[in-house]
């Protein structure tokens, strides 16, 4: 019998793309959903990725029964390799995503070595309280699946990502039927992926793309084709061998994520190479370029991928030209669309042939659109909603999505990473927060980078910085050496010499009257030389740069 509530908490993917994570606590047992990281903002200066605050875990780290993961894209796994380092429970997952997942932890090097469990859809597996059951869903990456879990409450539906693919590459369609089955039999909450909330009507499926690709390859016969794509959609990759293998073309890949999935996905019998077409990316010189394809990372222009080096002339296996005709099957994702841009620039001053899903059908989403998400509605038949995965606008559309379908308001909770739902049998309401927030990862630094050093590095990005290097002898009264200038970012030295000049001056007239008013303190002679630069320069050039005085004692 349920004594107690369920606690639902997200602890990303909530107001935001990416960073997804989700925990359901009941008593003494926690399981987690997914671990994933989402990537800088344009003002993260320095930054190489971002993971969720898991303070709340790490306290709670005796109750947590294990991680359950829905698929292999880094916003749902890239965290993993960070959070095990503090929490050692058990990872359960199919088997593309626990390959990927593998290789993942092999290159961090944990000190002891994860508990990974391989399952597959339809398997149900207990975790304390918890019974979770595995239901296949169409995705753009193999072996995606939505989570049904029973709890003493009731059931929780949790998505995944997901879209209705009637013609999928490989496998089955998604489980409807299953999904039916768990509807009818009662779901207390539905927690409901809200990325293509926005978009009417149906996902295209991935068919369309191979035969975009059929024509491309058709009409491109006299060229190499370099093709960029996400290098975890394993179906467009293993639709670009097939096509290749139809024209004749030999398959070369690059691109360190690229060559790690498909390895991987190789491996495990995920993807086929029936016709032996792929070869090392080493041995591209053997055959005509018009009989070669190329398959790169790059199609968001990630400065230092394999696309942007081609583009860039700094790859050092292909060199792009008039002969080449570059695809790039991808949608540029919010906040990269400069980037991309850049690349396609450069592509077309080296005459290369650009072909994007402007321009061609090749591409398609992989998440579910407003009839699918009704769909999905339709089957699970949920007395509770909660949108999730998405920002803001997308979270709010999917809940009116939701009252289309029949759901009252007072039903839908649009909730914020650290907010907690209560769930009893019968009633859902908010309670206390957990902590919550953003972990910068700044190459081997997790955590040490916070608010102060990214506005002290968006102050030097803008302003420059000034230094100002003295010796003083306080018993003596007077500067031994100094003071020296340095600026970097602020002025061209060679050709504003008055202007450092003054400013030594100033900087010696500050260090002169607090020695003279006898200061004993350092930091107070430090603050009178910044604050009297800074009212200095601030007249002379209306600029504000960081000024560190380093102010020695002898």
């Amino acid at each position: 019998m349920a004594k107690n509530k369920l606690k639902v908490m997200f602890l990303g993917g909530l107001m935001e793309i990416g960073k997804n994570m989700c925990a359901l606590e009941y008593e003494d047992d926690i399981i987690i959903i997914d671990c994933g990281l989402g990537f800088p903002d344009d003002d993260m200066l320095g930054i190489d990725l971002v993971i969720p605050d898991i303070t709340y875990l790490e306290k709670n780290r005796d109750k947590i029964r294990g991680f359950v993961i829905t698929h292999g894209h880094e916003d749902h796994i890239g965290a993993l390799p960070y959070v095990l380092k503090t929490i050692k429970a058990p990872v359960y997952g199919a088997r593309l995503t626990m390959g990927i997942i593998e290789n993942k932890l092999l290159e961090h090097q944990l000190d002891y070595t994860p508990e990974l469990n391989t399952v597959k859809s339809g398997d149900t597996i207990k975790l304390g309280w918890f019974k979770v059951e595995f239901i296949h869903v169409n995705h753009s990456i193999v072996d995606a699946c939505a989570l049904a879990i029973t709890t003493p409450v009731g059931v929780v539906f949790h998505s995944g990502d997901f879209k209705l693919d009637l013609t999928p590459i490989e496998g089955q369609m998604m489980d409807i039927a299953r999904i039916g089955e768990i509807g009818n039999k009662g779901v207390l909450l539905l927690l409901g992926e809200s990325t293509n909330a926005e978009r009417p009507g149906y996902t295209p499926s991935e068919k369309n793309v191979g035969k975009s690709l059929d024509d491309i390859f058709i009409k491109n016969a006299d060229k190499r084709i370099v093709i960029a794509t996400f290098s975890s959609n394993v179906h467009r990759v293993q639709q670009i061998i097939n096509a290749s293998a139809d024209h004749g073309r030999k398959v070369a890949v690059t691109g360190r994520s690229m060559i790690n999935i498909v390895s991987t996905a190789v491996k495990l019998g995920c993807m086929h190479d029936p016709e032996k077409v792929l070869i090392d990316i080493n041995d591209i010189k053997r055959y005509p370029p018009e009989k070669l394809t190329i398959i790169t990372t790059g199609s968001q222009g990630e400065p230092m991928s394999a696309l942007y080096r081609m583009a860039f002339s700094d790859h050092d296996k292909v060199e792009l030209g008039p002969s080449d005709l570059v695809v790039i099957s991808a949608t540029a994702i919010p906040g990269n669309e400069k980037l991309v841009g850049n690349i396609i620039n450069e592509l077309y001053r080296k005459g290369v042939t650009v072909l994007d899903d402007a321009v061609a059908d090749v591409h398609v989403s992989g998440h579910a659109c407003q009839e699918e998400l009704k769909l999905l509605h339709a089957l699970v038949k949920p007395k509770f909603f909660m949108p999730i995965h998405g920002e803001c606008k997308h979270l709010l559309k999917h809940r009116e999505l939701a009252i289309e379908m029949g759901m009252k308001p007072d039903q839908i909770f649009v909730s914020e990473i650290g907010k907690v739902l209560e769930l009893t049998k019968n009633s859902a309401k908010w309670g206390a927060s957990v902590p919550c927030g953003r972990v910068l990862v700044d190459g081997l630094g997790v955590g040490d980078v916070g608010n102060i050093v990214l506005r002290d590095r968006r102050h030097l990005s803008q302003d420059g910085i000034i230094v100002v290097v003295a010796t003083v002898d306080v018993e003596m009264g007077s500067i031994i050496s100094g003071p020296d200038i340095v600026s970097r970012g602020f002025v061209y030295v060679r050709e504003a010499e008055e202007l450092m000049e003054q400013l030594r001056e100033v900087a010696k007239v500050a260090i002169d009257a607090c020695i003279d008013e006898g200061y004993a303190d350092w930091n107070e002679i430090k603050n009178t030389v910044r604050d009297s630069m800074s009212k200095f320069i601030f007249n002379k050039t209306k600029r504000r740069p960081m000024i560190l005085p380093i102010i020695m004692n002898v």
